[in-house]
């Protein structure tokens, strides 16, 4: 806001209001917020001392501060500075105004003038001061303060020596009291040169000189000259800005000054500064040219580089507009009709306003051609139709889908090798295997980046619950910088819900892939597909495992189709994962499209680690606890594991550790209550102990819930272990054979599936004809079981179990029923083995190991084609502390397990020798 001044008195002495981001020049307005503490004393008084309709008699210096800044050197060159400069202080003063445009120095390129309110540096990184000459050392950083006078905080205390040596005098227009200090207008009246401080509290003062104008000398042939180019630059400025529709009382304003130019040059040079875009620097320039002369070729050039920015705003303003592409000019014309139609009373503006919204998510979305003409086909049907129709709605939710969905969105892969082998690391305990996996993807993904895509693995995580699979997928995507979706596949029984419903149900909608990308806003996210082996069978609603087909295809998944969109969608940079307890029930296409990661259980050595690490971290977090309240023994944490767990996994082992932490939060909680006694305050000698051991292990989860079940056990005539493999992991089976009189039958229990049923009549039929060569009859052809009947059974009625595993382990039972030897107890085996006594390999080595090693067990038996498994997947701590005995035949498996106490007749080396053809 601007205005022409009166001739008003001013003072010789007048209170000063610093402001740190401002200049005020004549015959401008300007609202000021007042909160620092140097300058609300003022107003203050101000209030006291005049009357509402008085103000305008009151007349402050405004002037501005040049805030202290940081040298560009380090530390040490700093405090060099700081010394010189200093040294030198005293110069100042004595200078004033003179030599002002010499001193000043050009900035640094590196250095944006708006970065420090407009104040210039020297070449040394020092503040220059125009107010004296003066350098003043750099002190801080920060930005400017709001154009108030400071906020309180904002800014350090007011330093004299950093008050610029020209103001200007401002009379009170207005004075509100606001929130943390004063609202103010000012209006600047005339320029200022400041003697000297008079006080500086409780508000500055100062000794001040006015600085006017002089008359216009008509006979002054250069000032003459000066006024003529300031009236026609003033006016070509004047007439860019009416192109810019500015509000017309600021053009009149302006060219009702303009017309006096020759009669008061200076206030129209103040008055176009104040328009124009200057900064503090450029403005301090001309409040500090008292002198016409100096003004007048400073503002006309300043005017000239204001005219060059604003036409060459307006040319490229005009070559935009000229370029419009054959859309804009659509949409124009659209817009056109559609204001007609609505003058008309023929269209509702608000539809207009949904069809243009529309219009541009589907342009925003960047949609591929053949995306982009099914859209095209929609939004024609849709202008066609009425808003109440039932139709419009479906066709509105299709297009909104279309143009939500990430076509061509992507977040940026981190193919930062060493960065994912960390974040996996630190995540997850062991798993060597699936992370190597994902670490060949990245640097495959890296190496091949400049030749094209890479297309995402289908991998699939087997393994039982609690080992960690559905969180190794989010450690995935943490690593790659992609972002996580899981879809839970347990139940899903509709083919739909995977590839959508067609749009001509009711209330149809895409299916949980697209879904999931929606929700994701990228093309390229990790999909957990979680429990793909309980993904409902084929029905009267299609088969949902056969649907993945196509989605976990790398071949065919680029042009992945959902029924409800009906338009092909590009999952091909979608990596995906798949969880699975076991492969039985997963069909065999399926799991052909899938390269499968086998993640067995883990070993105690590694539950400990996870609990240590990761398990109890987190439940001490969870808890309200820090890791210094509560400490847990290692030999606690692994009591913990092997007596009160037995899991593949850790999910049961983390619920005892929370278990542990809850009972020492409680007694935690108690102690800080009772450190306070009888309401005084006085700390109380601590009663709390941090740390848990196994005998606190004992008194807060009660008695061990599992034994060694192995070494529990004493050796019997009939019975032998053996290992077994299920969805949940490996265990220990116990193999019982009991003989009572009868007619030579063989009866099987606990639950036993057909192949093992098989496995056991081919046992038996094995040492019935081998009985003589085992010492088990007195002669060839004897019948051992010619009176009696054999009952085979293995505890645990309630689990299914079936597999050839068991094959050696019930000839060992039998033979040690008949022969009234025992196999020791910490010795198991498993094996498939063949009617001629051959001993075949069979599958879940790792897993039947450390469940045996969990179990007890110190010695086993197994094919001898098993080795190789044994020394690729089994850790190492536990093939240490387990005796492991290779087979081929079933004489070696019998010799072994009876460590030679069964007699074997010379017959049975023949029949030895022929089992090994």
């Amino acid at each position: 806001m601007m205005r022409s001044n009166p001739s008003i008195p001013i003072p010789r002495t007048v209170p000063l209001l610093p402001l740190h981001d401002k200049v005020l020049l004549p015959g401008v307005v300007t609202r000021l917020q007042i909160s620092r503490r140097e300058s609300i004393p003022l107003f203050e008084k101000i209030l006291r001392s005049y009357d509402s309709k008085d103000l305008n008699k009151c007349i402050i210096g405004v002037f501005l501060v040049h805030t202290p800044l940081l040298p560009l050197s380090d530390s040490a060159s700093s405090n060099e500075n700081t010394k010189d400069n200093s040294d030198n202080g005293d110069n100042g003063v004595n200078n004033n105004n003179k030599g002002n445009s010499n001193i000043r120095k050009k900035r640094s390129s590196s250095i944006s003038k708006s970065d420090y309110g407009g104040y210039p540096l020297t070449d040394d990184g020092a503040v220059v001061g125009s107010n004296a000459g003066q350098v003043v050392p750099s002190m801080g950083g920060g930005g400017p303060a709001s154009g108030n006078g400071g906020r309180g905080g904002s800014h350090p205390p007011v330093d004299p020596a950093h008050i610029h040596a020209t103001g200007c005098a401002a009379r009170l227009v207005r004075l509100e009291r606001a929130v943390g200090g004063f609202t103010v207008m000012l209006e600047g009246v005339v320029r200022l040169r400041l003697n000297k401080i008079i006080a500086q509290t409780p508000f500055f003062e100062a000794d001040v000189t006015p600085l006017l104008d002089r008359p216009v000398d008509k006979n002054d042939q250069k000032l003459q000259d000066q006024i003529v180019a300031l009236k026609s630059t003033s006016k070509e400025f004047v007439s860019l800005l009416q192109t810019l529709k500015l509000p017309a009382p600021v053009l009149v304003q302006l060219q009702k000054f303009l017309e006096n130019v020759g009669d008061i040059p200076g206030q129209v040079v103040d008055l176009l500064m104040s328009t124009i875009e200057s900064t503090n620097e450029e403005k301090l320039i001309i409040l500090d040219a008292s002198d016409l002369k100096e003004r007048i070729p400073k503002a006309i050039e300043l005017l000239t580089r204001q005219i060059h920015v604003l036409k060459i705003s307006q040319k490229v303003h005009d070559n935009v507009e000229g370029k419009l592409n054959k859309k804009q000019r659509e949409f124009y014309l659209r817009q056109q009709i559609a204001a007609i139609k609505e003058e008309l009373g023929e269209k509702d503006a608000g539809e207009d306003d949904e069809m243009t919204t529309i219009e541009n998510r589907l342009t925003a979305a960047n949609l591929p051609a053949e995306v982009q003409k099914a859209a095209d086909r929609e939004m024609k049907r849709l202008r066609k139709m009425q808003p109440s129709s039932s139709e419009y709605s479906v066709i509105r939710n299709y297009l909104d889908w279309l143009g939500d969905l990430p076509w061509s969105k992507s977040s940026e892969d981190i193919l930062d090798v060493e960065r994912a082998r960390k974040q996996l690391n630190d995540d997850h305990h062991g798993l060597e295997k699936v992370k190597r996996r994902i670490l060949e993807y990245l640097a495959v993904t890296k190496l091949q980046q400049m030749k094209g895509d890479v297309k995402g693995p289908i991998l699939c995580l087997v393994g039982p619950p609690g080992v960690g699979k559905t969180s190794l997928g989010r450690s995935i995507a943490t690593a790659m910088g992609r972002k996580f979706h899981r879809i839970s596949l347990g139940g899903v029984w509709d083919e739909s819900e995977i590839r959508g419903h067609r749009r001509t149900y009711v209330g149809a909608l895409p299916g949980l892939i697209i879904h999931g990308l929606k929700k994701c806003e990228v093309n390229n996210p990790v999909f957990l597909l979680d429990e793909i082996d309980k993904v409902g069978s084929r029905g009267h609603h299609g088969d949902p495992s056969a649907a993945f087909l196509e989605v976990l295809d790398p071949e065919q998944n680029n042009t992945f189709t959902d029924h409800y969109l009906n338009v092909p969608f590009d999952l091909s940079k979608v990596l995906f994962i798949a969880t699975a307890n076991s492969l039985d029930t997963i069909p065999a296409p399926l799991l052909d499209r899938m390269e499968l990661i086998t993640i067995p259980g883990y070993t105690y050595a590694e539950k400990l680690a996870i609990a240590t690490n990761h398990l109890l971290p987190k439940q001490i977090r969870q808890h309200g606890l820090n890791n210094d309240d509560i400490k847990v023994t290692q030999e606690a944490l692994l009591k913990v594991a092997t007596g009160y767990t037995r899991e593949s996994g850790v999910r049961h082992l983390e619920r005892e550790i929370g278990s542990l932490v809850r009972a020492k939060a409680v007694e935690y909680a108690e102690a800080q209550e009772r450190r306070l006694s009888n309401d005084g305050g006085t700390l109380l000698q601590p009663d709390y102990h941090s740390l848990v051991t196994v005998t606190d292990v004992e008194e807060i989860l009660g008695q061990e819930k599992y034994v060694n079940e192995v070494t529990e056990r004493t050796p019997t005539p009939g019975v032998v272990t053996g290992m077994a493999y299920n969805g949940v992991g490996g265990g220990i089976l116990f193999i019982e054979v009991s003989q009572m009189p009868g007619k030579g039958n063989l009866q099987l229990t606990g639950s036993l599936g057909d192949v093992i049923k098989e496995s056991a009549q081919i046992a038996l039929s094995w040492v019935k004809g081998h009985g003589y060569d085992l010492g088990l009859t007195t002669g060839h052809g004897q019948n051992i079981m010619e009176k009696s009947d054999v009952h085979i059974h293995m505890p645990g009625g309630g689990t299914p179990k079936d597999g050839p595993s068991a094959g050696i382990a019930m000839v060992c039972a039998l033979v040690s029923m008949f022969s009234h030897q025992t196999v020791p107890a910490t010795t198991a085996m498993t094996g498939e083995f063949t009617l001629r006594g051959l001993v075949m390999p069979v599958g879940g080595i790792k897993e039947k190991v450390i469940a045996a090693h969990r179990a007890g067990v110190r010695k086993i038996i197994m094919p001898l084609r098993n080795r190789k498994d044994v020394v690729s997947d089994v850790p190492v701590n536990v093939r240490e502390e387990i005796e492991f005995f290779y087979a081929s035949t079933v004489w070696e498996v019998l010799r072994e397990a009876f460590e030679g106490r069964v007699a074997v007749r010379a017959g049975s080396v023949t029949a030895a020798l022929d089992s090994r053809m």
